[in-house]
């Protein structure tokens, strides 16, 4: 990966300076300076300013993003080789999107925005896998630019996400692959892109008139419990009701989300 110009020079050097700051309890570019203080001098030689830091993240484009999506992904993979962070992933794999927003300072702070926060913030796409038998972790992230409903650029996160789970499972794995999200990701799109990657999907659905109607031709008769996963309490499943032909997500009425998230910037440490 190369930057353009005098901002991508040394790009190794201010990579792992922006790593160790991190690691050192830094979440804005003003922390990055804790460097270069105390005996972390000693530890650390040759660190950057953070002005030279922050002006290194900012000559990052869309496509030098992808390209860290992509080594974050093979670096996972070979994580999940020799530890137990993804066990039971074969049985049962649930995989959770939704955005998320931090409040961010300064007027002229690239990509922030008020959203359904009512902060300004940046936001971010996150996906979160879980098993039956391992803890959560955080698979992929996403930023978006500029104010934005949630749902935007959600279809090829979701593709390149479910392809990185299927990556963690061996290639015989016979488990459940669901994808769970709320209502502002109920649109066709993501739908079909998790179909299409072999996923089964748990989405809300908003509960608009055409699917009022679609719901009350269902009959009383086709009430079932749904299938509980190793991750549900027993007991805990509910009557739902099922019906060969649901209503289309593109059937629903075309409307702007009233609570929009923001844009989100690549980096944790970036603050004005």
């Amino acid at each position: 990966m190369k930057l353009p110009g005098y901002f991508g020079a040394n790009a190794g050097l201010k990579a792992l300076a922006l790593v160790a700051g991190m690691l050192t309890g830094a979440d804005s570019i003003d922390d990055m300076a804790g460097l270069r203080h105390g005996a972390l001098r000693k530890l650390f030689t040759g660190t950057c300013a953070p002005s030279t830091l922050g002006s290194f993240l900012r000559a990052f484009a869309f496509g030098h993003v992808r390209q860290l999506d992509a080594a974050a992904s093979r670096w996972l993979q070979n994580l999940a080789a020799v530890t137990p962070i993804v066990t039971g992933i074969d049985d049962l794999a649930l995989v959770d999107i939704d955005d998320t927003i931090r409040e961010v300072h300064g007027y002229k702070k690239q990509g922030a925005g008020f959203g359904y926060s009512g902060v300004r913030g940046l936001n971010a796409l996150l996906v979160i896998v879980s098993t039956g038998s391992a803890a959560p972790i955080i698979v992929s992230s996403r930023p978006r630019k500029g104010p934005t409903n949630s749902a935007r650029g959600a279809k090829k996160f979701v593709s390149d996400t479910l392809a990185t789970v299927k990556r963690l499972r061996s290639p015989t794995a016979k488990g459940m692959l669901l994808l769970r999200a709320d209502s502002a990701h109920d649109v066709s799109a993501v739908i079909k892109a998790a179909l299409r990657a072999g996923a089964m999907v748990s989405i809300t659905a908003r509960l608009n008139s055409l699917v009022k109607a679609g719901i009350s031709t269902i009959p009383e008769t086709a009430w079932t419990t749904p299938m509980r996963s190793s991750t549900t309490p027993p007991g805990s499943g509910s009557p739902t009701r099922k019906s060969p032909r649901s209503p289309s997500p593109r059937s629903a009425p075309r409307r702007r989300r009233a609570n929009k998230s923001l844009d989100a910037s690549s980096c944790a440490a970036s603050r004005n």
